[in-house]
């Protein structure tokens, strides 16, 4: 894990070139990625990290977003927002997750855990777009914090009762009493949040729409998989008893699911449509989690990196609109056709992959995850029709009303896109339709996890 961890290190020192720290992070990148190991359970076990299949995909879509955001955050450089301060951040901030991937003591990953919130809270606070970015910023912190302290009573609970925290040594807790069923939802909450679930989703359209580019990608695109993430290491310990409340997180979620969808079809902000869709993905992949089940496991896991690419490459077309038209307005940016022509087929392209269509790796976890939810119970069949089908409604209304309709009459030039921009969206279209022909990584997660 050094070895990954240290070049992004001194990755700091040149914080002041930033074509470098662009080639620096594409390396890094591309290394991590001729990094695959074999089929073994957990590698490079040696000062508390070590990675097993979970964890190198995880760290992967990590490193290839960072490369992504640092080419698509060219305004900071150009406009001379604090572009060395940005680049310290987002460096430190991957290295906080690279740690909450990679180790394998709970206390650790609970430290790391919440360190990736600063960061986050400093991009938001410090280069967001509005004045309402402090109450978005004092949102996140406060969910994160208030549901993540029970999560450290919980540990410092465990290591009285175990003597360590080392997640390879823990064993399940079997019994079922009211204590048991206190430290379970105490353990699990904190990730509930970062996920986010529906009823703790309130700080996430807010910090999305408040964020700038590089908050939107990053949140998207890796920090609600932090939930996700947890939720499978933890969940091991809990298995008895998380099994007696499947019928809760299943029914809790696809019902928000659906009102999300409905609040999605309500939405004039770019922004905050994207984000709402992000609740309605994670929900699938809470119920994925929460049945216990191979398929549940592996469309869960899929859906989270299709996700992660699809919807980090979302939020950064609507960042372009907004640097163009200065508004994220569906009101006012519309007919986006007419001036932006070539960009609408990237338009078009993430959509297809937002409402889970062929080849994308969403189509498959997707698929995956409702095949899971139906073996578990065929009374999910119900909420699961009416979750795709206004997830294809709300991307559609999305992408008709800003393609088509007459555009704004103020707006008498604009450019159509730069290379960069383009290459942006290419690097987050191609993974996520060509990871689809290798899927027997994933099965390897579940074989040997």
């Amino acid at each position: 894990m050094l070895k990954i961890m240290l070049p992004m290190i001194m990755l700091m020192k040149f914080k002041n070139n930033w074509s470098l720290i662009q080639i620096g992070l594409g390396l890094l990148s591309f290394f991590v990625g001729l990094n695959c190991f074999s089929n073994m359970y957990m590698y490079n076990l040696g000062f508390g990290l070590g990675i097993d299949y979970l964890s190198y995909i995880m760290i992967y879509l990590s490193s290839w977003i960072m490369f992504l955001i640092i080419i698509s955050s060219s305004q900071v450089k150009f406009k001379n927002k604090f572009p060395t301060m940005f680049i310290i951040v987002n460096l430190f901030l991957l290295l906080s997750l690279y740690l909450t991937f990679s180790t394998l003591n709970y206390l650790l990953f609970y430290i790391s855990f919440e360190m990736s919130l600063i960061p986050t809270l400093i991009l938001i606070l410090g280069w967001g777009y509005q004045p309402e970015r402090i109450q978005a910023g004092i949102y996140m912190l406060f969910y994160t914090l208030t549901l993540s302290l029970p999560l450290l009573c919980s540990l410092l609970f465990i290591y009285y009762k175990e003597g360590s925290l080392t997640m390879l040594l823990m064993k399940p807790v079997y019994v079922l009493n009211y204590v048991s069923m206190m430290w379970y939802f105490s353990s699990i909450m904190a990730f509930l949040v970062k996920l986010p679930m529906y009823m703790f989703h309130l700080w996430l359209p807010k910090a999305h729409v408040e964020a700038p580019v590089a908050g939107s990608m990053i949140l998207a695109g890796v920090l609600l998989k932090l939930g996700g993430y947890g939720l499978i290491r933890v969940l091991i310990l809990f298995q008895k008893i998380s099994l007696n409340f499947s019928w809760l997180w299943v029914s809790v979620s696809l019902t928000g699911g659906i009102i999300i969808s409905l609040v999605c079809l309500r939405q004039v902000d770019m922004k905050s449509l994207i984000a709402y869709s992000s609740v309605v993905h994670m929900s699938l992949v809470l119920c994925g989690l929460m049945i216990f089940s191979w398929w549940g496991l592996m469309g869960a896991v899929v859906v989270m990196v299709g996700h992660g690419l699809c919807s980090s490459g979302l939020f950064c077309m609507a960042n372009m609109v907004y640097e163009r038209v200065g508004s994220r307005s569906l009101l006012i940016s519309k007919g986006l056709l007419n001036y932006m022509p070539s960009m609408g087929l990237w338009w078009f392209l993430l959509s297809v992959g937002n409402m889970a269509a062929p080849p994308t790796l969403n189509l498959f976890g997707e698929i995956s995850l409702i095949i899971g939810l139906m073996s578990w119970s065929s009374l999910s069949m119900l909420g699961l029709m009416l979750l795709s089908f206004f997830s294809a409604s709300y991307t559609l209304y999305m992408y008709s009303l800003s393609q088509h309709g007459i555009f704004f009459s103020s707006l008498y030039s604009c450019t159509s896109g730069k290379v960069g921009e383009y290459l942006v969206l290419f690097l987050h279209w191609f993974p996520l339709n060509m990871l689809i022909l290798n899927l027997s990584l994933v099965n390897g997660i579940l074989t040997y996890s």
